[in-house]
């Protein structure tokens, strides 16, 4: 079996030697599907590669007889297959001999060859992939379907002729494919770029760019093949050139400056050059250097013209040419620059200029307008200056010459001018039978001198503000001298003055007044007042002075509180005079110190009254309980409800339980509950302990009318008294949620407009927001609980919060209560 065809041979020996590359029948049959398999043989299971084969149809490998060392190296040629000389011409010729193949016509590439295999592969058999048909024939398969393929593209928007994607950007005519002559490497005949490519994608080649470019400059260094001598190319520079190569010279930094001043030796010529900065190499006039200059042969000849003196001489020439060029362009740009800046100073000075002369104008005017003030105030002058003339006069120059005067130095000027008036104006005024005169002019005067820079409470510095200082040296005198003959319980005439001058006069000087002037009078006065004795109340002459000192006389309150103290020691509640004396003071006093006030002098007392009083059904005498009811508004409800319950409740229960023991007349007894219930204002009526009295009192009639079964009973007394249980009990619960139905209106009143977070999250933040409303104190207890509960203090009640309800304390066990309840029990 000879495979010469497949195989390469020692050109010496002829012995069969494979090849490693991939071969054309390796191509051809790896696509073709009919091709045979081949299967192994034992003996080629056995021998691998040296098996021999009897059947020329498969494909060879290695095997086949050796008749040579088998031990001996293999041989691997690496240009593909190796053939015959004979068989390489006749290749050569027929490549040479092929002739272009026109577009109607289908390439020979696409034409199947005949595999050399030698093998029982039939051209008769089906073309394989990449095969025998054109592209005439793409898609031609569909006519053996129902198309689905073409529906499928339809219902997707696919126009027939048309691209493929959403703006039909995708290629209508298959890829062209381009034969490569020979067998080089890609690239190596050329740009391999078809027709179709060169249209839809006309980018010039980079790679043939370079190439072009690559050998224009080989070209340059090659020989002239005329042999002739180069000429020499010049490079001219216009005067704009230079110009504009010197302002970018010019814009160069300071480290780049010093650089440019560095000495170069410039060896790339023929002859040493020296430059004494970077920047004359770039100015140097470049002519292109002859080529080498080549050893002198026999049939070379010496150079005709070389005088390199001449040459330097000519290049220093141009180059200062050149350099006085730069320097006059750059003196030149200078000169026109310093015409802009000159042309714009001008301006300035010009608007300089005129704003100086409207300034000098303006002050001529207002000096010649003081002059004319000074020259009326003379003793000797007919027209003398009046304080409402000078006002004019100032107003103008505020209006019209407000710089001038802002700038001026009005202190000075008002001292001058208006303060001789202002003496003149006040020379005769009474301030306590007078207090607005002079209100207006002393206001118009505070607009035209009061500096606006200094605030009106902080004007101790008097040499700054004319109006500050004009008030104090002219306006005060006259009120130190009126306040220290002025009689404090006379306070209405003094009250009306400050309240007149209190928006004029600035703050500082009201201040002192109240402080030093006005409170020794009123501290000194107090000290020498006897509420025993004096008929005048001293709430009469102290009260007037609230809306203006204030707090000033907090330290007049606890001398007054002791005066009335002391004279309350021998009061009895049948004086109502003491209410009268007390109760203008009751809004005055902080709500602590009226508390203690009342509880220290007044509450025992009130005790004292209800001991005395005596309980009678048949006989009352009110006199006592009218007497201690009558200070209901001034003293707390807490207050006069422990008095009632200590002193009023335990002998008006003995009596209605002595009184039903001894078969009474239940209408009387009814007659007489209600009686007593009405003498309580229902404030007092709303408390928890009133309440529960009155209900005890109940219950007391119930259980008497209950227990009497045996004994005579009055008839219908059963039935009254039950009705009147129930009457009273649903007052009760009536009023609560009629309170409690105020409460809920009232935060949702006050809830509109405040952020949401104010608003109470829970219920403890509601008892918290009720507490301080009524100043209560609303504290945890620290370290008790009940039950796990935390236990708070609110007022003097302990209580703990669950789900929702307040437990209040109580004698034995804890008690649920409402909000309005636990106020009331608190207060």
């Amino acid at each position: 079996m000879s495979m010469s065809h497949l195989y390469g041979t020692d050109g010496e020996d002829g012995v069969e030697m494979e090849s490693f590359e991939v071969s054309e029948w390796d191509l051809q049959n790896e696509f073709n599907p009919h091709r045979q398999r081949h299967r192994q043989s034992k003996e080629e299971a056995t021998y691998g590669v040296w098996a021999e084969r009897d059947s020329d149809e498969e494909r060879p490998s290695f095997g086949g007889k050796r008749s040579r060392d088998y031990s001996a190296p293999v041989n691997f040629i690496s240009a593909g297959l190796k053939k015959s000389a004979a068989e390489d011409m006749s290749e050569e010729d027929s490549d040479e001999d092929e002739k272009p193949v026109k577009q109607e016509e289908i390439p020979k590439e696409f034409v199947p060859k005949k595999l050399k295999t030698g093998g029982n592969f039939k051209p008769s058999q089906k073309g394989f992939v990449g095969g025998t048909k054109s592209f005439m024939d793409f898609g031609s398969w569909e006519r053996h379907t129902k198309g689905i393929g073409q529906k499928l593209l339809q219902k997707m928007g696919y126009v027939p002729g048309r691209g493929l994607g959403k703006n039909a950007q995708g290629i209508i005519n298959p890829i062209e494919a381009k034969q490569r002559k020979g067998k080089g490497a890609v690239g190596a005949y050329g740009s391999e770029r078809t027709n179709q490519s060169l249209q839809d994608f006309p980018v010039v080649d980079s790679e043939e760019e370079a190439e072009e470019e690559f050998q224009k400059e080989l070209s340059q260094w090659r020989k002239d093949p005329n042999g002739g001598k180069k000429k020499p190319k010049y490079n001219y520079k216009t005067v704009e050139e230079l110009k504009a190569k010197g302002r970018i010279s010019k814009q160069l930094s300071a480290p780049q400056k010093e650089l440019s001043q560095v000495k170069v030796i410039d060896m790339t010529g023929r002859e040493q050059k020296v430059y004494y900065s970077y920047s004359q190499i770039s100015h140097k006039h470049n002519i292109p250097d002859d080529s080498p200059q080549q050893p002198l042969g026999k049939d070379s000849k010496p150079q005709g013209f070389a005088l390199p003196e001449l040459e330097h001489n000519l290049q220093l020439l141009i180059d200062i040419t050149e350099q006085e060029i730069i320097q006059n362009d750059r003196q030149l740009q200078y000169e026109r620059d310093m015409v802009v800046n000159l042309t714009h100073e001008i301006q300035k000075m010009s608007e300089v200029l005129s704003h100086e002369e409207t300034a000098i104008s303006n002050l001529s005017k207002v000096l010649e307008m003081v002059e004319e003030c000074e020259r009326r105030m003379q003793p000797s002058c007919e027209n003398p200056l009046t304080l409402d003339e000078c006002a004019k006069i100032f107003e103008t120059l505020q209006d019209k010459y407000y710089e001038e005067y802002r700038m001026s130095d009005r202190v000075d000027l008002a001292v001058a001018i208006v303060y001789p008036l202002m003496k003149d104006y006040f020379k005769n005024w009474d301030p306590l039978k007078d207090c607005t005169y002079g209100t207006e002019i002393i206001a118009k005067w505070k607009s035209l001198l009061e500096n606006d820079q200094l605030l009106s409470h902080s004007g101790q510095d008097l040499s700054t503000d004319a109006f500050h200082r004009l008030m104090w040296e002219i306006w005060m005198p006259y009120v130190r001298n009126i306040v220290t003959q002025w009689q404090p319980r006379n306070c209405g005439s003094m009250v009306d003055f400050l309240d007149s001058w209190v928006h004029v006069v600035p703050v500082w000087i009201l201040d002192n007044i109240l402080d030093q002037l006005i409170f020794p009078k009123l501290q000194k006065e107090v000290e020498s007042w006897n509420p025993l004795t004096d008929t005048v109340p001293i709430h009469s002459w102290i009260h007037p002075w609230l809306p203006l000192m204030q707090a000033r006389l907090e330290p007049l309150y606890s001398p007054i509180r002791n005066k009335l103290a002391n004279a309350l020691q021998k009061w009895h509640p049948s004086d109502s005079s003491a209410k009268l004396i007390l109760q203008p003071w009751k809004d005055v006093f902080t709500p602590g110190s009226w508390e203690a006030f009342m509880v220290k002098n007044i509450v025992p007392k009130l005790g004292m009254c209800l001991n005395e009083l005596i309980i009678n059904p048949h006989q009352q005498h009110m006199d006592a309980f009218y007497w201690v009811i009558d200070w209901e508004g001034m003293i707390s409800v807490s207050s006069l409800v422990g008095l009632l319950e200590k002193h009023f409740f335990p002998k008006w229960l003995q009596v209605l339980c002595s009184w039903l023991s001894n078969s009474p007349n239940y209408e009387e007894i009814t007659k007489w509950y209600l009686g007593w219930k009405s003498m309580f204002s229902d404030q007092v009526l709303a408390h928890p302990s009133i309440k529960d009295k009155f209900n005890e009192a109940l219950d007391i009639m119930n259980r008497a009318v209950s227990s009497s079964v045996g004994g005579y009973m009055q008839p219908g007394a059963r039935e009254n008294i039950a009705y009147l249980t129930h009457t009273e009990r649903r007052k009760d619960f009536q009023y609560e949620a009629m309170q409690e139905r105020r409460e809920a209106e009232n935060m949702a009143q006050r809830g509109i407009g405040m952020a949401a977070s104010s608003v109470p999250m829970n219920f403890k933040d509601l008892i918290q927001t009720k507490a301080e409303e009524h100043n209560i104190v609303f504290m945890p207890v620290i370290g008790k609980r009940h039950e796990g509960k935390q236990l708070y203090t609110f007022g003097r009640i302990v209580i703990y919060i669950d789900r929702g309800v307040v437990f209040v304390q109580g004698e034995k066990t804890w008690v649920p209560t409402s909000l309005q309840s636990l106020i009331d029990m608190a207060k």
